[in-house]
């Protein structure tokens, strides 16, 4: 008699396992692990079957992680800041996702599947810092054949309990397909619910970059902070004239220098600013008021057509004091842009 087994354990079921887990990998928000666990269970009766699953799992993981380090080799930075712009994982911020390639280098790839956020990032991230294509597949092929064994051998364990409510699944018809798809809705919405409460919670008053760049004709200037990761600083190495860079992994250990009535600007790359409004409600915690990010950070500060230092043609020097850290006089800062103003560019 034909059933719901026979049909998910057949060649449907083994196209379905690597559209969903292509398409989970390509960043959609359509959950794999759930697939990944029914054919772990579905394998415990067919060996054969699960060993074919398992392939075609890993070739869409690996697929997926060649193209997205591709786009990352291609455009930099900007594929992995538009990927964080777009995620719905609250966490995936560019910056953390640069502190944990930092600290583990490309043993990150081997634990990307399990970390909310960075499956899609690691692999643009790895391209953008130019990582060796033979070390990224081998290290994508073992995280990802990693990631597919342990969701799989789960459901192996549970095939009992699984297989036996197959059937009513199966009972349900086209309600059944209305569930899951409400499913996915409410995960969905649950994720971006998530997302809006985390930026939510960095909501604070931010300096446009036109008034920034009046502040810095005052004497004194304000301190400027670029709370980039060096990975970031080291892909975009422009910085503002006069900022000091302080990671923010070191800001922590740095904040006591940082003067209770200055006037400090803080800016990143991250989406809304997210690096920086950490960086500054950390600042105002410890007593430091006059705080605030910059609207847009230093991809705003560059559209805007205002002047950056290169830091690769900066001499190798002591980390500067923060609090020792402004501009002594206007005529040591950046000159007026002679391009167009956005103002003039829109009205012509």
């Amino acid at each position: 008699m034909f059933s719901v087994t026979a049909l998910l354990a057949g060649a449907w079921g083994l196209a379905f396992v690597f559209l969903n887990v292509l398409l989970e990998q390509a960043g959609l928000p359509i959950p794999a692990v759930p697939t990944l666990v029914l054919a772990g269970a579905l394998a415990a009766k067919r060996p054969e079957w699960g060993l074919a699953a398992f392939a075609l799992a890993l070739a869409a993981c690996v697929i997926t992680d060649v193209a997205w380090y591709g786009a990352g080799r291609a455009y930099g930075g900007r594929i992995v800041r538009l990927l964080c712009r777009i995620s719905l994982s609250p966490d995936s911020c560019v910056s953390e996702t640069q502190l944990r390639f930092e600290r583990w280098g490309a043993r990150a790839l081997l634990l990307s599947k399990f970390v909310p956020g960075l499956a899609t990032l690691a692999p643009s991230l790895s391209g953008a810092l130019r990582m060796q294509l033979s070390l990224f597949v081998g290290m994508s092929a073992l995280g990802s054949a990693l990631w597919v064994i342990a969701f799989m051998v789960l459901g192996t364990l549970a095939a009992p309990q699984i297989t036996a409510l197959l059937p009513q699944v199966a009972a349900l018809g086209g309600r059944a397909a209305i569930l899951i798809a409400l499913l996915l809705v409410l995960y969905i919405l649950f994720k971006w619910v998530q997302r809006q409460r985390v930026y939510a919670e960095l909501r604070m008053a931010r300096v446009e970059v036109g008034e920034l760049y009046l502040m810095l004709q005052r004497v004194p200037a304000p301190t400027i902070l670029d709370v980039r990761s060096m990975s970031a600083h080291a892909l975009d190495p422009r910085a503002i004239p006069g900022a000091v860079h302080v990671p923010p992994e070191d800001i922590a250990a740095r904040i006591a220098a940082v003067e209770a009535n200055a006037e400090v600007v803080v800016y990143c790359n991250c989406p809304n600013e997210a690096s920086a409004a950490r960086v500054a409600q950390l600042l105002r915690r410890h007593g430091v008021v006059r705080v605030r990010p910059l609207l847009g950070g230093l991809d705003a500060w560059v559209a805007a057509g205002y002047l950056v230092t290169d830091t690769r043609s900066a001499p190798a020097a002591p980390a500067p004091s923060l609090a020792s850290s402004r501009p002594a006089a206007a005529t040591d800062l950046p000159k007026e842009p002679e391009a167009p103003s956005p103002r003039q560019r829109s009205s012509s």
